[in-house]
């Protein structure tokens, strides 16, 4: 279905702000609950995307019992532009990694885990493995638990998705990051196509899938909204839209802060074309709320 764009009006090219916005600025991560999770993270020698990434909502996310464990290693393989995980050759495979992660969801007491990785494309099968049996070993420690896995696109490699697919998460994320014009500027080693392929592969294999987009990139309002429709036509059920920040001086610049009520319309546009939820704001990120994101599809 295409958005009827004229009632919206979208002013998207004309949000602009030369210093960060006030919507921005969150504070840093403190309190009891969060020391907490840090203790039992730093313990089982785990990685987070929370931390790799510098990850803004970090902080309300631990205090609220969540965090977002980042599996095979803290090194990528990739160079994407935005990206605040080292890239490098990365270190060899943890086996005794996924029984960890099962101890420490159980002893954070969640119901719901987000579950993500770095790239490893010098692994033949690009970690498939390894991605399974950490969620069998989450599910074997609590069967109830809800787990949604944000997974890198295995180079293409679609046994190797099948094999994470097998282990039985219960939401498939995979991140389109930006606009197909961009992809070489933002996410060198990656393809829109092959994106959007993998969204559609998990969709017709029974999945509830879900995928995010960031602005403030050089995108335009037209692209974002082609990149929204898209994604419908794979039937991606759960979208997130929210405001690239750039971690270090070394990464790309943001072109652009968008203004709230830009979001706002984007959402909008979202649920006219009828996805099952649309999640829109500057600070809205692919993990954050999780499980408020997914709830709607897991009844």
């Amino acid at each position: 279905m295409t958005a009827d764009k004229k009632n919206l009006n979208i002013q998207y090219t004309q949000a602009q702000h030369k210093a960060k916005p006030d919507w921005l600025k969150v504070r840093l991560p403190t309190g009891e609950r969060y020391q907490a999770i840090k203790t039992i993270v730093d313990k089982n020698n785990l990685h987070t995307v929370c931390e790799s990434a510098a990850c803004p909502n970090r902080g309300e996310c631990w205090n609220l019992g969540t965090a977002t464990f980042m599996i095979l290693g803290n090194i990528c393989t990739r160079s994407c532009g935005f990206c605040n995980v080292q890239t490098g050759r990365p270190n060899e495979l943890d086996l005794g990694e996924p029984i960890r992660v099962a101890q420490a969801v159980e002893k954070m007491n969640l119901k719901y885990v987000v579950i993500t990785s770095v790239n490893r494309d010098e692994l033949k099968d690009g970690g498939a493995s390894i991605w399974a049996e950490t969620i069998r070993e989450i599910k074997k420690a609590n069967k109830s638990i809800k787990v949604e896995i944000l997974i890198p696109d295995f180079a293409g490699n679609w046994d190797s998705l099948y094999t994470v697919l097998e282990a039985g998460p219960n939401v498939v994320n995979h991140n389109i990051e930006t606009v197909p014009r961009l992809y070489k500027h933002v996410r060198p080693q990656a393809t829109f196509e092959r994106s959007l392929e993998l969204l559609a592969l998990a969709k017709r294999k029974g999945f509830t899938t879900k995928s995010g987009v960031m602005l403030g990139l050089g995108e335009t309002e037209k692209e974002v909204i082609s990149v929204m429709e898209k994604w419908h036509e794979v039937q991606c059920d759960i979208i997130t839209i929210g405001q690239y920040m750039q971690p270090t001086k070394n990464h790309l610049e943001v072109t652009t802060y968008v203004d709230p009520e830009v979001f706002n319309k984007l959402a909008a546009i979202g649920i006219q074309m009828g996805f099952k939820k649309v999640f829109s704001g500057p600070l809205v990120r692919s993990s954050y709320h999780a499980h408020e994101q997914s709830a709607v599809m897991l009844q």
